[in-house]
């Protein structure tokens, strides 16, 4: 499902301004009549053909004579079949080339995973200054697919022993004891089911005090567990709960534990010295250079940096085709993946969001609309819980200001997919472009249902 733009937190724009922001890619709190307008107004890209004139190296580099657009191939240190890079290149360039025209997007990496085998492109530039190419070590900020990791947190605090999902909030929130905000469960933190918090973190609030002030002032606008409305301030509570109930701070306990344990050597909540040239510059919908800005609950929520192949390494965990070698975590991994509440088209998991298969393309334009997005919707409860299965279309959207991330996976077919850019671009058209790449290799996923 789509996000807000996680770091800009003025959610009071003009109405013009907002609905064109929406439109071109930047997800920001926007009025919209209905998801339908949004379709109207976001065309789908036009494919044309590419040429790809593979050269006799160690590590392939496809140039496609499209757009004008450079693209690296670089594959994975695990076998491949043969010939199989040149068929996933001309499908990708198919997409992503005519894609990256229409919205002059500077540069794309584009990952795909396929019965454990990754397969990675590289697109364009990371900075319009230095013309530096896009390459498997670029760093991109991903948006909200950080709270996906935060939700991988909170289930291996589960595993441990650590929190219960059915907890009270107040149980590691004492502020909160008393108020509706601390009667909630944990569980409706991390499935945007409180009863209707807000989409970002107000503009009031700008330290964690001031957080509190607001969730202890909170009042409900339906039952928890009666409705889902999309946003930050819940997950960042998860986060904090999840730290406290391990006894560290998020940050620390996100970089020294998390990672190492899924062998994430190349994602950040703080970019090091040493990699900063890595870090590719993002631009606004407008062309406007532009890099995440810390707020509130940002680490939780919108923080990470990281590459195409870490991004795909973490979906092959999710799928379990990566090996993970602390137990705990393994099974916290796919412990997010259970269902519990329905709402419209989608089933929400913990963060993630699921559809089951075949699913056709209008079904997850809908799950990944503005009225998912911007809107009030109600839930419904799953009890039991769907335990977590192969036959469904797991995603997530990611945006910042100037970067837009897509991932999505279906454990059945052993396949999924990464887009990542350093531009803002809309949402449905990462959606439009991830359905076509894995149709295009697994068409029986989709059932070729338009």
């Amino acid at each position: 499902m789509n996000e807000p733009i996680d770091d800009c937190r003025r959610s009071n724009e003009g109405e013009k301004r907002r609905r064109e922001l929406f439109v071109s890619g930047a997800e920001t709190p926007v009025a919209i009549d209905s998801a339908e307008e949004i379709f109207d107004l976001m065309p789908p890209p036009v494919v044309a053909a590419a040429h790809v004139y593979p050269k006799p190296i160690a590590v392939m580099k496809l140039h496609l004579m499209l757009c004008s657009i450079s693209v690296g191939l670089f594959t994975s240190v695990r076998p491949v079949a043969k010939g199989a890079e040149a068929d996933f290149s001309g499908a990708v360039a198919q997409v992503v080339s005519p894609l990256m025209k229409q919205w002059d997007i500077p540069g794309m990496a584009v990952g795909v995973t396929l019965d454990g085998h990754t397969h990675i492109f590289t697109f364009g530039v990371s900075s319009l200054t230095t013309h530096q190419p896009v390459s498997p070590d670029t760093l991109f900020e991903i948006g909200s697919v950080t709270k996906t990791f935060t939700a991988t947190l909170a289930a291996y605090a589960v595993e441990k022993g650590a929190v219960s999902l059915s907890d009270p909030v107040e149980r590691f929130l004492p502020e909160m004891t008393g108020t509706p905000f601390g009667a909630i469960k944990v569980l409706n933190l991390g499935t945007h089911t409180p009863g209707g918090l807000p989409l970002q973190v107000p503009d009031s609030v700008g330290t964690l005090e001031q957080m509190f002030g607001y969730f202890k002032a909170w009042k409900p606008a339906g039952a928890p567990g009666t409705i889902r409305t999309y946003g930050n301030p819940g997950v960042g509570a998860l986060g904090l709960i999840v730290a406290r109930s391990l006894g560290r701070d998020f940050g620390p306990l996100f970089e020294e534990e998390l990672l190492p344990g899924l062998g994430l050597r190349h994602t950040y909540l703080h970019v090091p010295t040493s990699e900063q040239a890595l870090y590719a510059q993002g631009y606004t919908n407008k062309g406007t250079p532009v890099r995440l800005t810390p707020g509130v609950f940002w680490e939780e929520t919108y923080g990470i940096r990281t590459t195409i192949g870490d991004l795909l390494t973490f979906l092959e965990e999710n799928m379990g085709t990566h090996p993970v070698d602390n137990s705990q975590l393994a099974r916290a991994l796919q412990a997010t993946h259970s269902g519990y509440f329905r709402s419209g088209p989608l089933i929400q998991d913990l963060v993630w969001e699921q559809y089951q298969t075949p699913v056709a393309l209008g079904t997850l334009l809908q799950g990944n609309s503005a009225e998912m997005l911007f809107h009030t919707v109600p839930a419904t409860a799953l009890n039991p819980a769907m335990a977590p299965r192969p036959d469904v279309w797991i995603n997530k959207t990611g945006s910042t200001s100037g970067f837009s991330t897509y991932v999505a996976f279906v454990p059945q077919e052993r396949v999924g997919v990464v887009l990542l850019a350093n531009k803002s671009y809309p949402i449905l058209d990462r959606v439009r472009a991830a359905y076509a790449i894995l149709d295009s290799i697994r068409q029986p996923l989709i059932g070729g249902v338009r």
